[in-house]
C-alpha cells in the first residue's frame, strides 16, 4: 500500500520501520496534514495522522479528490479526524487501541503504536476491516475470529 505519514518525529521512523518490514511504500513528512500540505498525498491510497493533525472536511474532501482511502492515526483517539467528512468521502478510519498504550518505556510506547498503525494498514490491504472503521487490533477476535495474525 502506498502511505504517506504525516507529523512524524525523527524517534518515530525506527519504529515504523521495524513494524512495516518493507511491507508498504511508507513516505515519512514532519509536515503536519493541512491544505498546504494535502499534497503529499497525491498518489496514496492512505495517510498516517497524529493528533496535531486537524483534519477537516477540507481536507478530507482533498485527500478524497487524491485518490485517499484510508486514515489512520497513531493515538486511539480520532477527534481530530471529521468523521462525518470521512463517512461521506468512503474514507475509512482507525485508530490503535487503548491497550497499545501499555508500555514501560517511550520506546515501547513508539513500536507499539506503530505496529498498530502498520497491522491497520495490513487489514485494510488484505480487505479485512468491516464498515467505516478499522480498530480491531487486539480485539480483532471479535472481528476476524480465527486471525492467524494475533494471539487471542
Amino acid at each position: 500500500m502506498r502511505v504517506v505519514a504525516y507529523s512524524i518525529k525523527s524517534f518515530e521512523k525506527e519504529p515504523l520501520a521495524i513494524a512495516n518490514h518493507k511491507k508498504h511504500d511508507i513516505t515519512l513528512i514532519s509536515n503536519s496534514l493541512s491544505p498546504d500540505t494535502v499534497s503529499y498525498a497525491a498518489g496514496k491510497e492512505a495517510v498516517i495522522v497524529f493528533t496535531e493533525d486537524v483534519v477537516s472536511a477540507a481536507v478530507i474532501n482533498s485527500l478524497a479528490d487524491l485518490g485517499v482511502k484510508y486514515i489512520a492515526t497513531r493515538s486511539t483517539s480520532t477527534v481530530h479526524i471529521n468523521q462525518q467528512a470521512a463517512a461521506s468521502r468512503n474514507i475509512k478510519i482507525a485508530n490503535v487501541p487503548a491497550i497499545s498504550l501499555m508500555a514501560d518505556t517511550a520506546d515501547e510506547l513508539s513500536l507499539a503504536l506503530a505496529r498498530e498503525t502498520i497491522l491497520n494498514l495490513d487489514k485494510w490491504q488484505q480487505n479485512r476491516c468491516l464498515g467505516s472503521a478499522c480498530v480491531c487490533s487486539k480485539a480483532c477476535d471479535q472481528v476476524h475470529p480465527k486471525s492467524p495474525d494475533h494471539e487471542h
